[in-house]
């Protein structure tokens, strides 16, 4: 049996509107195109996508290569502005902004989790996270104060001393994660946030995101092409073509800490079950 509900809550032609019962709308998307030229031709990667999402939800945004998951990706980061239509985040209409206050509400909204971590090697995780407290310009000792606290939150407290290349890949994902909470955002987007990372590394990522989705409140957007990933929220937006092809609820979403119960611990060089990685806690 599927695990994605048979019907899509809007199958309408680009246009995709949140789950009933959810809160006030974080996202806003309307008539979203995005073109590029070509030589003397020009390329529509997204051709009048509308897309709302709530405050709260955790959505997974898919489909093939060539689809537009990337532009609408890049859009809805405020690393690339619309050619056509119209983007609120968290009431701000994005497609108004110049240069430099595009590159605020990148600092101030938005969350980045991406597949490579891009974390800083020859520093600690500590300092990692600190980084966008920096360039937000909080005092020194808050921003201390709120990276350890985000470190905590994903469960590195005893390793945010170490530097990155001291670290797992699954403790270096759950440092990016502890810096794109610090400054609190309206939402977290996650590119491919387990492309790098073995099985069972991956699920106890997908269970701290949806801890901070269900516990923390917070709006998780994934970007990805793992049908798995997509299974494990509560809503899939596919694209195709640069449209939206359908926006489908999922009926029962997988719970990470259920799955993670079920596998065996990977073996140390000695044999021995290695310890898993630190559960995070609730706030």
């Amino acid at each position: 049996m599927t695990l994605l509900a048979t019907k899509a809550t809007s199958q309408v032609s680009n246009t995709s509107e949140p789950l009933a019962g959810a809160s006030a709308p974080v996202i806003v998307i309307r008539g979203l195109i995005k073109t590029y030229p070509i030589g003397e031709q020009e390329v529509r990667a997204l051709q009048g996508v509308d897309l709302t999402v709530n405050r709260g939800e955790i959505v997974a945004i898919m489909g093939p290569s060539g689809s537009g998951k990337s532009t609408l990706m890049n859009v809805i980061g405020c690393l690339d502005t619309p050619t056509g239509g119209s983007y609120e985040l968290d009431g701000v209409a994005v497609n108004e902004l110049d240069d430099d206050q595009l590159a605020e509400v990148r600092n101030r909204k938005i969350g980045f989790v991406f597949q490579s971590f891009n974390l800083l090697r020859r520093t600690t995780a500590l300092e990692n996270v600190v980084l966008p407290l920096i360039y937000a310009g909080m005092g020194g000792e808050e921003r201390v104060a709120r990276a350890k606290a985000a470190l905590a939150r994903v469960g590195l407290a005893e390793r945010m001393h170490h530097h990155s290349n001291e670290l797992s890949g699954g403790q270096q994902q759950r440092v990016a994660i502890a810096r794109a909470i610090v400054n609190r955002p309206a939402i977290l987007l996650a590119d491919e946030p387990t492309g790098a990372l073995d099985s069972r590394t991956s699920e106890e990522i997908m269970a701290l995101f949806q801890s901070l989705n269900h516990d923390d409140g917070m709006t998780v957007l994934f970007v990805t092409h793992e049908h798995d990933i997509g299974l494990h929220t509560r809503r899939v937006i596919r694209l195709r073509d640069g449209r939206l092809e359908s926006d489908t609820p999922v009926a029962h979403p997988l719970v990470a800490a259920d799955i993670l119960a079920t596998m065996p611990l990977p073996l140390a060089a000695d044999g021995a079950a290695e310890p898993a990685e630190p559960a995070a806690p609730a706030a």
